[in-house]
């Protein structure tokens, strides 16, 4: 007996023209997506996307009130994609218009969860560098990458092979949910935290102003999850293009400063103080027309709530879908947030860290 799904899997695979084909399981990340990579008997390879529609909560659909995205759930405040393959599917056609490296799509069935994808290959930066490559050039290009997406337009809605998503605003709603996933689930990774009334009122008022400012730069094509595991490197290619694109389905019109962020906070790895300066100079220096002291000061400011706003995920991983391996990451979350906290962004959260979460629950 196979499961229905995997019927479906099957049903999907003969019909794009690839039922023969040798099927490989990948290994797979914290999202409820499932990847194989495909092995035709003839040609190259090919990766199979596996995204159930029904195992999140809805996306927010456009227009959506405060009150109606709160009741379609977490998916829905946070302007994520819920995993919708028809999200991945369009936002790969912008990419790949503005002469990027994301997937081509060789198949697809939306309302199933099910594509296939051009193979772009196992160099994930993070791999090449800890397998000894000079980082400088990944992350060189890394930066040529955003600022080709930054110097583009975004548009209102994103298409690609027969599908469209909105390219919704990371508003302050969406950043306010952000904030709020570190006060709610740190305390239950650690039980010995206790966030009372008055200290998540004083977190609250802490984010306030930097959430208006998120949103009122919300101005470019947001990657959202920008960092060495989704990103592979394309030696044969040309510029900026030498840089492969994985798993930006949640991408949202957001501030410059948030895929910064993402690269240069990276959970899973050490990015140096002298790498993040080299490459933000590198990106202000193709930037003349922005305020290189505003803009950084918006760096640290929004890099500090993505940050707590990982360790929020992240504690959630460990406590409520028991997956560990995410604690060992955390403290060094808490080493680039010392690092945003030393530029002085935002005001005040340092003294709001040592009243409420001792340097033993930083560890």
């Amino acid at each position: 007996m196979i499961s229905e799904r995997e019927a479906a899997r099957r049903a999907f695979l003969s019909e794009a023209g690839f039922g023969a084909a040798r099927r490989e399981p990948l290994a797979g990340d914290a999202s409820t997506r499932a990847y194989e990579r495909l092995h035709p008997a003839t040609g190259s390879s090919l990766i199979f996307m596996d995204q159930p529609p029904s195992a999140e909560t809805q996306p927010c659909p456009p227009g959506a009130s405060p009150v109606e995205r709160a009741a379609l759930g977490y998916n829905a405040l946070a302007r994520l994609a819920a995993g919708r393959v028809e999200a991945f599917v369009a936002c790969a056609g912008h990419l790949r218009r503005l002469g990027l490296s994301a997937p081509q799509i060789v198949a697809a069935e939306p309302a199933a969860g099910f594509a296939v994808l051009e193979d772009l290959g196992d160099d994930l930066y993070a791999n090449l560098i800890a397998a000894g490559a000079d980082e400088g050039p990944l992350y060189d290009n890394a930066a040529d990458v955003l600022l080709i997406l930054h110097a583009a337009a975004p548009p209102a809605v994103l298409e690609g092979e027969g599908a469209t998503w909105p390219l919704l605003a990371y508003d302050a709603l969406a950043l306010r949910t952000a904030s709020e996933i570190f006060t709610e689930w740190l305390p239950r990774l650690i039980p010995t935290l206790d966030f009372g009334p008055d200290a998540l009122a004083e977190w609250q008022a802490l984010w306030a102003p930097i959430l208006l400012r998120g949103e009122a730069g919300a101005s470019v094509f947001c990657h959202r999850d920008y960092h060495a595991e989704n990103l592979l490197w394309l030696p044969s290619r040309a510029g900026a293009a030498r840089t492969g694109l994985l798993d930006f389905q949640d991408a949202v019109r957001a501030h410059p400063a948030w895929d910064m962020s993402m690269l240069l906070h990276d959970a899973r790895r050490d990015v140096s103080e002298e790498r993040e300066a080299a490459v933000l100079d590198r990106y202000l220096a193709a930037r003349p027309d922005l305020d290189r002291g505003a803009f950084l000061a918006d760096f640290h400011a929004l890099g500090a709530l993505n940050i707590v706003r990982i360790l929020g995920i992240f504690a959630r991983l460990v406590a409520r879908d028991g997956k560990p391996r995410y604690r060992a990451f955390m403290p060094r979350l808490w080493r680039y947030l010392d690092r945003c906290l030393a530029d002085h962004a935002p005001p005040g959260l340092a003294a709001w860290l040592d009243a409420h979460v001792p340097a033993e629950a930083r560890a």
